[in-house]
């Protein structure tokens, strides 16, 4: 009897560890082609995308369509998209506006930016409407009015005539 309650034990546990390490693998190898489509996209050789946990947030929210005052897949607009994301990835809790947000970050000129600096833009004639996260090589991510959450370059020609100042959070 004791023979067959540590055989099951065994197997149980062999079973486990197997699946759990498959589960690892996929894992793993979802993470190497968020990494690699990032990568590709802004055109960096991907062993200089270093924190794959951003890339992989970014990949779970991209599209997700806008919708002002909203925190959820189901709409999101720019600063709340920007305070999760700091929340979840960096586990830092910053203000849920933008108007806020701009108060609490370090200015640097555009050419210091780094991945996880915050970044404005004044539309409509307004002072800071517009938030995103500054990534690698000119590219941002940001929740879009027309678009939803999206990858798009700094100096896009539409865009970046509003483009204000950008800086990483105190």
């Amino acid at each position: 009897m004791q023979k067959r309650v540590f055989l099951f034990y065994f197997l149980s546990t062999f079973l486990f560890v197997a699946c759990s390490s498959r589960k690892n693998l996929s894992s793993s190898k979802n993470n190497t082609a968020v990494l690699q489509k990032y990568a590709r996209l802004m055109d960096v050789p991907k062993k200089k995308i270093k924190n794959p946990e951003l890339y992989q947030f970014i990949d779970e929210w991209i599209g997700t369509r806008y919708q002002f005052g909203g925190l959820s897949k189901n709409g999101i607009d720019c600063s709340g998209f920007t305070h999760l994301l700091y929340k979840e990835v960096y586990h830092k809790n910053i203000p849920r506006n933008t108007a806020e947000q701009v108060k609490i970050i370090k200015r640097k000129y555009e050419g210091q930016l780094k991945e996880g600096d915050l970044v404005f833009f004044d539309y409509d004639k307004k002072k800071f409407s517009h938030v995103g996260l500054f990534l690698q090589n000119g590219y941002y991510v940001h929740a879009s009015t027309k678009r939803g959450v999206m990858v798009q370059k700094l100096k896009d020609p539409y865009t970046y005539k509003y483009f204000s100042r950008g800086g990483s959070v105190k």
